[in-house]
Formats: structure tokens, C-alpha cells, sequence
């Protein structure tokens, strides 16, 4: 079943995953600002913006960098810069978290430096909802058989229907469940993420910990699971996301250390 019929619309399981996990993500933040803030409004200002930077980071990372499974349909790069109106057709192509991350941030650096509002207080109170957004998120692939690994005999197998298998891996049917992997993975980054917000050494995280934090855990996460994808982006012979995801994961201890280390002198 691909979603939920509502007269003439389906709305399918993806897109509607998509939202409850940015519903949840958002609720999750929104508790984390009255914490903090005694006000939780703060997060109504943000989720426009953030929701929409982000969705247009993803989808030019899409379009900037796509995977095999769109090159092979002929959705190229190239493709999309000849014909501009199918980047805005978001149903066509896919979307890239990395953009996604990258959109947002910008975007929230941005309105807090024009609004003189905590960068990273606010960078804190919204990454356990960002982390939770994207593990609910990722459910979707279960239905749109999207993200999926290797090939694999193991009993938590996932089958792949033929019109869903990358060329030359027709006749084989069981992968490793990708984003089953990523969701657990990112619901224990989260329960990190939690521990060091509330637990015994939560008075030890300097401002921005949190953020950092998540940025390094799931860098860390889509690194390793880059190993067992079979549908990758590549720019030229280069995996473009486990190159970011190494840059990412290096740059966000570096600079947690770092400000660890100078709010501690």
C-alpha cells in the first residue's frame, strides 16, 4: 500500500512519515525551549524558515549530487540545470540530509545574528528534535524502498522489488535494511543527546555542546552505514557523502573541544 487515499490525493507513507517526524521533532524542541526559555514561541518563530532552508538545501544536494538510482533514470545534474522546473518538482529526484543540515544551520545562524538571539543555546534546544525528526523520517524508505544495502542472507533481510533494484542486481531480493539501521542508530543518538541535556554531567556540556554533539554522532552514523550502500552519490568516482560526513565528524569534534577547552579556561 503506498499511502493514504483521501478522495483524488494520495498521500503516501514517505512524504507523511516525513511530517509526523517533523512534527515530533518539533514538539520535542518545543519542550526543550520551555526548559530553557520559559517560552516555547521561540520555536514557532524558527520552524518556517528552518523547515524551508532545509528543504531546499536537501533538494540541491539532490540536484547537485545525485544518486545512482536517479542517473540511471537519467536525472542528472546536467539534467536538472537544462531543465530548471524539475528541480522544483520535489516528487521527482529525491532529497540529501546533507543539504538539509547545511540549509538549516545557515539559516539559523542567520535569524539568530539578525535577531541577536544565542546561536547556540539555540543550536542546543534544536538537536534532539532534529535527530528525532530524521529517525521517524527515515521509516518512509521502508515503503518507497529507497534506502536499502548490499545484498544480504540475514534473517532481518529486507526484499526489494524488482523495479526498486539498481541495474545488474535484478534476479537478487534481500538487502540489508539501511534505514532500519539508521533509524536505531539515531534513536540512540538521541537518548545521547538526552543523557547529556539531563544526566549527571549535563552541567559540564558548554553552550553548543549539544548541537556539536549531534552533528559528530550522526556524521559518525552515516559514515559507517555509506560502507554498505549500494545506491551512493558520486562526483566523479568520489563518494561526495562520505566525504562530507568525514568533514563533518571532524570539524564538529574539533570545534566541540575547542570550546569545551576555552570556556573551561
Amino acid at each position: 500500500m503506498e499511502g493514504v487515499s483521501l478522495g483524488p490525493i494520495l498521500l503516501r507513507w514517505n512524504g507523511l512519515l516525513i511530517a509526523l517526524g517533523i512534527a515530533m521533532g518539533a514538539f520535542l524542541s518545543a519542550l526543550e525551549a520551555r526548559r530553557r526559555f520559559q517560552d516555547a514561541e521561540i520555536i514557532s518563530y524558527l520552524f518556517v524558515p528552518l523547515t524551508i532552508w532545509a528543504w531546499i538545501g536537501a533538494r540541491l544536494w539532490h540536484v547537485l549530487t545525485p544518486p545512482l538510482s536517479s542517473v540511471q533514470l537519467g536525472l542528472t545534474t546536467r539534467h536538472y540545470l537544462l531543465h530548471p522546473l524539475d528541480i522544483l518538482s520535489f516528487w521527482t529526484g529525491g532529497f540529501g540530509i546533507p543539504g538539509a543540515i547545511l540549509g538549516g544551520t545557515l539559516v539559523l545562524w542567520f535569524v539568530a545574528s539578525k535577531e541577536k538571539l544565542p546561536f547556540w543555546e539555540l543550536a542546543d534546544t534544536l538537536a534532539p528534535g532534529l535527530i528525532l525528526a530524521q529517525a521517524v523520517g527515515r521509516i518512509g524508505n521502508y515503503f518507497n524502498q529507497e534506502l536499502y544495502g548490499l545484498p544480504t542472507n540475514l534473517p532481518w533481510a529486507i526484499l526489494i522489488q524488482p523495479e526498486n533494484r539498481l541495474p545488474g542486481y535484478e534476479e537478487i531480493q534481500f538487502y540489508h535494511p539501511l534505514f532500519a539501521y539508521e533509524v536505531l542508530l539515531s534513536l540512540g543518538c538521541l537518548l545521547l543527546l538526552l543523557w547529556l541535556l539531563r544526566g549527571r554531567y549535563s552541567g559540564q556540556v558548554k553552550s553548543g555542546g549539544i548541537f556539536l554533539a549531534y552533528l559528530a554522532c550522526y556524521a559518525l552514523i552515516r559514515f559507517l552505514l555509506e560502507f554498505l550502500r549500494l545506491d551512493v552519490a558520486l562526483v566523479g568516482v568520489v563518494n561526495i557523502n562520505l566525504v562530507f560526513f568525514t568533514i563533518l565528524f571532524l570539524s564538529a569534534m574539533g570545534i566541540l573541544i575547542q570550546r569545551q577547552r576555552l570556556e573551561d579556561l
